[in-house]
């Protein structure tokens, strides 16, 4: 079963009041947030949200105060999302960038990480879809707020970009995959919250089934915490596109850890977002990827597939395509019933949930 934020987990049963107390306990003053990038997003517990900053080489945590339960489990649809954000922000739907999107699973309000802008000088923006569809655009003037910078921040422009490409809080801590500035280029980060200092990742290598050889220079694409035989583990998911289980217990400032491969789901692919859920007894996930659609796999059992070491195409656990959800560009969990996605083949791309299949 997954591991993901027990208070989250708690929150959806109605079970969370005696957590409600954790923003305010945080010492989190308010001020000015100065975002050089936004990019990845995760919840944490009591309406934490935390940003990626990749070209800062920051993690910087918002109290947005967003700590009432959701009434109502309706759906939520807002059609042309991307062109009602550029007429919010005076500028034209091709030059913003929606670079993630989370569900806080209090409130079922949407936060949305967008570049108003497509070069150098883009300017990040943090906004919030209500339930009834409502956007409105997250003050970063004068908030509460800590940060914490990386210690190990590649140099190189392009490899600068990827920083940061994936956010979870997990049991304390902020789990981040990314690039660092270590011989093995790949590296997963965990930083306790409240943020003191930050130390070095830890490396990470896999065996890269499609190329036939081992891969420390490609980032973690996407992830998602998961137990795995009683053991707290990462599966994360790389481009071309391996599926790989690296245990939490590794993860140690400057280590070098060996993720192992159980997947291979196919080359000339990248991965976006990863989502775990159950459904009639069992357990899924499911995985929206850049050119080969939303597959759904079997999460259940995980333990039993062996290591890929040798070159190959698809192979080990099985999965299967959702021919409805074709366009996704983003996803997440919306409730226990329902995700969240961004879909559009289009230039114009709307926001809303649909059932888990």
């Amino acid at each position: 079963m997954s591991f993901t934020n027990r208070c989250i987990r708690l929150a959806a049963a109605a079970s969370c009041a005696a957590a409600l107390t954790f923003a305010a306990a945080v010492n989190m003053p308010a001020g000015k947030v100065d975002l050089k990038s936004a990019g990845a997003l995760a919840m944490g517990p009591d309406g934490i949200l935390f940003v990626g900053d990749s070209v800062g080489g920051s993690i910087v945590a918002l109290d947005v105060e967003d700590r009432t339960p959701s009434k109502s489990g309706a759906a939520l649809e807002i059609k042309g999302i991307n062109e009602k954000i550029a007429a919010m922000l005076g500028t034209a739907a091709d030059q913003i960038l929606i670079q993630d999107v989370v569900v806080n699973p209090i409130s079922k309000n949407v936060y949305i990480a967008v570049s108003r802008g497509r070069g150098a000088d883009a300017i990040p923006v943090i906004l919030r879809a209500a339930p009834g569809g409502k956007l409105s655009e997250v003050a970063l003037s004068n908030v509460k707020h800590q940060s914490v910078n990386l210690t190990d921040q590649p140099q190189q422009d392009r490899a600068r970009m990827e920083t940061i490409t994936q956010l979870k809080y997990v049991d304390g801590k902020v789990l981040i995959a990314g690039l660092s500035n270590e011989e093995f280029l790949s590296s997963l980060r965990s930083i306790p919250f409240p943020f003191q200092a930050a130390s070095k990742g830890a490396g990470i290598e896999i065996w890269h089934g499609s190329h036939g050889r081992f891969e420390t220079q490609a980032p973690v694409r996407t992830f998602v915490p998961y137990e795995i035989n009683g053991e707290k583990s990462i599966l994360a998911a790389y481009t071309c596109t391996p599926l790989v289980r690296i245990p939490v217990s590794e993860l140690k400032a400057g280590a070098k850890v060996k993720g192992t491969t159980i997947a291979e789901l196919g080359n000339r692919n990248k991965p976006i977002d990863m989502i775990v859920y159950s459904k009639g007894g069992k357990h899924y996930i499911l995985m929206a990827n850049s050119s080969r659609g939303v597959m759904k796999l079997t999460a259940d059992n995980l333990e039993s597939y062996q290591p890929i070491t040798k070159q190959t195409e698809v192979m080990g656990v099985p999965y299967e395509t959702i021919a409805s959800l074709k366009g996704v560009q983003h996803l997440d969990k919306y409730d226990d019933a329902s995700a969240l996605v961004l879909i559009g083949e289009g230039a114009s791309l709307d926001l809303r949930t649909v059932p888990l299949p």
